[in-house]
């Protein structure tokens, strides 16, 4: 019982150090479920996934956690203990964000409310499942028509299938464009676009805001179009 209690303590006291840290962004919630473990809040520095908060769960499944943003960027709530470890994904931005899920789906499909890109970010993801759901869609009738040995199926789905990879590039740069004013357009052009044609990444670029420009997205995006294009003038 004794054992129980000092726990118990421990993790309250977690707790309460959590809440009194002090940042811009301010993160909290409910994760369903998650009665035991550590909660973690992380983001990419370069290309590791490092941690900027964590809080220890003993009992009470709500957090508190924080970090400093100097630019809108994707965070990561984590979390290991008594279940297998999974990845919740998030846009961090100034201000309150507050998360909902439960463990068993967790990351799946999270409320999220606070973050203005994310919501920007929601709708793009909105419209690109239904691509996603094409894609496998022509994935599967492929093989079966390799099964078959059905030449002209695969052909005229090969087809089929560059035209949906076009129809979505297209699609992410008129959204990008049409969201220029948000962290999320260049951010889009640096995951969805990456092996896209030069043009529609210049595009992108330059239709961002100069606060965007100045963002941390914005500058990796700089630099991405800068390092492709000195590339191509050493191939001439």
């Amino acid at each position: 019982m004794r054992k129980f209690i000092a726990v118990l303590v421990v993790g309250l006291v977690a707790f309460s150090c959590s809440s009194e840290k002090k940042g811009n962004m301010v993160v909290k919630g409910q994760i369903k479920g998650l009665k035991k473990g550590i909660l973690y809040l992380q983001k990419m520095a370069d290309t590791t996934l490092v941690s900027v908060d964590s809080i220890k769960l003993f009992g009470d499944d709500k957090f508190i956690l924080t970090d400093n943003v100097d630019s809108p960027v994707m965070y990561y709530l984590t979390f290991n203990g008594n279940t297998e470890p999974k990845k919740l994904m998030f846009f961090g931005e100034k201000g309150e964000i507050t998360i909902n899920d439960d463990v068993e789906n967790f990351g799946f499909k999270p409320s999220i409310v606070g973050s203005k890109n994310q919501e920007v970010l929601n709708k793009f993801n909105e419209i690109d499942h239904q691509f996603k759901m094409k894609r496998l869609d022509y994935i599967k009738k492929d093989f079966e028509a390799r099964a078959k040995k059905d030449s002209l199926q695969t052909d005229s789905l090969a087809k089929a299938y560059d035209k949906l990879v076009r129809r979505r590039f297209l699609f992410t740069t008129n959204f990008a464009i049409g969201n220029k004013d948000s962290e999320v357009a260049p951010y889009l052009a640096l995951t969805e676009l990456y092996d896209a044609n030069i043009y529609l990444l210049d595009t992108i670029n330059n239709s961002l805001t100069d606060r965007v420009k100045s963002s941390d997205y914005g500058k990796r995006l700089q630099k991405f179009i800068d390092r492709i294009k000195a590339s191509e003038e050493k191939k001439e």
